[in-house]
């Protein structure tokens, strides 16, 4: 606890340099902190909980070099390191990230925790993980501006390297498409994930969709499969709040007969109530989870209020 305090203080004072021009140039302080209130339904239990407290500083150090140190110290109650890495550009569009960050895979599992539309997070986002390793990246401009990531990262033990591959295209004004595959693994047993899915978002409205399927290895246990449809309506306010967005969702995960993963399917509504402004922003967050098979204390249908402050 002392040594995550004092990594704290030296993040803080960083940032402080930083803003009034007197510290590294070119750096970037940011801090998301959520704090919540959970009450199961069914059992009338609450409880209360600091989900996230985030600290990140960025920068570069040169033209094409540059760094992201990322800790958060309220993760379910335990302090993480997630991302710090160096970056490199040695061309345009060309991108080099070496160090420890998430995997490329998936879309909802690169949302911020400031930027999620729900109070938690899609199954197929819990099926993407950070690891040590090294990530290229190609990024195309033109009509049809497309992204392509691939990496290599650790893996479970020495001499099992894994990898990512993910592409991400934007076909016409509004729509993005993405799809890509990891491989992986669900304790001691190998896996290959894939996913596909896209989104559509007119500044109003978000309409997003993806499929994830999860093969092991040699055919241990049964293929997973898992689905998450949701949608926002956006609508701007005056005076007190900038906005307010209706969120609506729908997800799944399949069950593999006695691996890691068991059937889960919910309900999520909500209201997202904001204030501020990027970089400055709050969230006020209203959900209600309807649990389809409760069979777990996690699993049950819940309300849950939360704050998000971004700074």
């Amino acid at each position: 606890m002392r040594a995550a305090w004092l990594a704290l203080a030296a993040l803080l004072a960083l940032g402080a340099r930083g803003e009034d021009g007197g510290g590294v140039p070119g750096l970037e302080f940011h801090s998301t902190v959520r704090a919540r209130y959970e009450w199961t339904t069914g059992t009338g239990d609450g409880r209360f909980g600091v989900r996230n407290a985030r600290m990140s500083v960025a920068g570069k150090v040169a033209p094409v070099a540059g760094y992201k140190a990322e800790a958060d110290f309220s993760d379910k109650g335990e302090m993480k390191i997630l991302d710090v890495y160096v970056s490199l550009y040695p061309a345009e569009g060309l991108g080099l990230r070496m160090g420890h960050m998430r995997v490329p895979f998936t879309i909802d599992a690169h949302r911020s925790p400031h930027t999620q539309y729900f109070a938690d997070r899609s199954f197929i986002a819990k099926e993407s993980v950070r690891d040590m390793g090294a990530v290229v990246e190609w990024r195309s401009g033109g009509r049809v501006p497309l992204t392509l990531e691939g990496g290599v990262f650790n893996g479970p033990g020495p001499g099992s390297l894994d990898f990512a591959l993910k592409a991400q295209v934007v076909p016409a004004r509004g729509w993005t498409l993405s799809g890509g595959c990891r491989k992986g693994s669900e304790g001691d047993v190998r896996a290959m994930f894939y996913s596909a899915g896209g989104f559509w978002d007119d500044g109003r409205w978000h309409v997003e969709a993806e499929y994830l399927r999860k093969n092991y290895r040699h055919g241990a246990f049964a293929p997973v499969d898992a689905v998450d449809v949701f949608g926002v309506c956006r609508l701007p306010l005056g005076k007190v709040f900038t906005g307010i967005s209706f969120v609506g969702r729908y997800d799944w995960i399949g069950a593999d007969g006695g691996a890691e993963t068991e059937a889960r399917h919910r309900l999520t509504g909500g209201v997202t109530l904001s204030l501020g402004r990027a970089p400055l922003q709050a969230d006020i967050r209203l959900n209600y989870e309807q649990s389809l098979n409760p069979r777990t204390p996690s699993d049950r249908s819940k309300a849950v209020v939360e704050l998000v402050a971004r700074f």
